[in-house]
């Protein structure tokens, strides 16, 4: 597979940024969703070096749709403006926290956390502060209090509205587990000693403990230095996981087979056991060569008592990008969304491997983890679909699947975006709304649909 994979099709950047109101719509915007549904990815700005190039680097770009009263009010795409990017577009650099040498357009996902919009990327370089039309502020480090890049993933706790995050920067001997409290006070950080300069993508939490995974996909300097990705897969770094006491506290680590680990749907306390549901790569995860094995949903019980990790296989389906219902983040959950992304399958799978026909399919899966079932919607093998994100119905829903399920999906027809409003409850009937956007949104990464206060 040639990189150039990810500069062409679904994977192809857009060239310039678009703002268009009162978007058509097929069906009826709920008009219970009044917010924003933003969604991050890289999107190279000028030329780039086919050759070297990945579909974890470029330029983020946040693309967004305001929802209001029954209406699709707008749709705005984006760049993040790092100082490389507003040199670029001949506007005057953001003032702000940089982190130097490497400071990033942020591409990895956005969030909302007292009061700011974020947008994330790992491994050192500060979130990005968007106002609420998408125009960048400029870095943001909580006041001079935030040691590092969040990861890609930190959790909101819905009870407390703390934000947990592993912290960590390029070339550092630790991560940091950070706590930020609801007025965007960083309230706590405690270092956990790593070697190795590992990638931590994602962890987990639950009411009791942070789980943290230490895998082989481990940072390289030369590969930066040569323009190339920096992330490898070192088969001398051991694999584990490591759990801690989430008020701090020392971390218990126990060794598990290689492999790599990019998003965790939930975890939750059971006992004297934690529970992980999971996409794990079971195998060599060789991101700079373009190779991997398909992805599989796993749950991991984690026994405190005896040190020891029990797998079961949920779903062999490959699939990515899990998503739950936010209100029950480190608590026990029933349902969880996923997405099957053909092109990005296809894309990192060994050439000559065969793969079954619904893996080159575009769908979202829901997942009942209580009946152990699952329901799934297809789009189609051109309509490649992006991460579903779960919105309530309301801030008080009856049930854990009382809302809907939305994501970016092109349009094969229209040679366009959608944005897709599925009924969580009605998974496989048709969507209650398509939202006609007026360009592509690339494939990307995560996002989340941010409700008006």
């Amino acid at each position: 597979m040639s990189a150039r994979t990810y500069l062409v099709g679904p994977f192809a950047p857009v060239k310039e940024e678009v703002t268009a109101y009162d978007l058509r719509v097929t069906g009826r915007v709920p008009p219970e969703l009044n917010g924003r549904y933003l969604r991050n990815g890289p999107n190279p700005i000028g030329a780039v070096d086919p050759a070297v190039h990945h579909w974890m680097m470029g330029a983020g770009m946040v693309h967004g749709v305001r929802l209001c009263d029954g209406r699709a009010a707008w749709y705005r795409n984006r760049w993040v403006r790092s100082p490389a990017v507003a040199e670029k577009l001949g506007e005057p650099r953001r003032e702000g926290p940089l982190y130097d040498p490497m400071d990033l357009a942020p591409n990895t996902h956005v969030i909302r956390h007292a009061g700011r919009t974020l947008a994330l990327i790992e491994s050192g370089p500060r979130p990005y502060e968007l106002d609420e039309e998408l125009g960048t502020v400029g870095p943001c480090d909580f006041g001079g209090a935030l040691p590092g890049g969040f990861t890609a993933h930190p959790k909101l706790d819905p009870r407390t509205g703390e934000l947990h995050a592993i912290v960590y920067a390029f070339g550092q001997d630790h991560v940091q587990h950070l706590v930020v409290d609801a007025a965007g006070r960083v309230i706590r950080a405690t270092p956990i000693p790593v070697q190795g300069g590992p990638m931590m993508h994602d962890f987990s939490l639950t009411e009791r403990h942070v789980i943290v995974y230490d895998l082989p996909l481990t940072f390289s300097m030369e590969a930066w230095s040569a323009g190339k990705l920096p992330v490898l897969w070192n088969p001398d770094h051991p694999a584990r996981l490591g759990v801690m006491p989430r008020a701090g506290g020392a971390v218990r680590w126990r060794e598990i087979d290689p492999c790599w680990i990019a998003h965790t749907l939930n975890a939750y306390d059971d006992g004297s056991s934690v529970i992980v549901d999971l996409v794990r790569y079971p195998g060599v995860f060789d991101v700079g060569a373009h190779t991997a094995p398909p992805p599989v949903f796993d749950r991991w019980t984690i026994d405190l008592a005896s040190d020891r990790v029990h797998e079961q296989r949920l779903d062999d389906r490959p699939q990515e990008f899990p998503r739950v219902n936010e209100a029950f983040v480190s608590r026990p959950h029933r349902y969880g969304y996923a997405a099957v992304i053909g092109p990005m399958i296809e894309a990192m799978i060994p050439a000559g491997r065969e793969l079954p026909d619904e893996t080159r399919s575009n769908a979202l899966i829901k997942h009942d983890l209580v009946r152990g079932a699952s329901e799934i919607h297809h789009f189609g093998r051109d309509a490649a679909a992006s991460e579903a994100v779960f919105a309530p119905s309301s801030s008080v829903s009856a049930s854990e699947d009382d809302g809907y399920v939305m994501a970016y999906v092109h349009n094969p027809d229209r040679g366009a975006a959608d944005l897709v409003i599925l009924s969580a409850q009605d998974f496989t009937g048709e969507p209650v709304a398509r939202v006609h956007l007026p360009a592509r949104v690339p494939l990307g990464f995560h996002g989340s649909w941010i409700p008006d206060p």
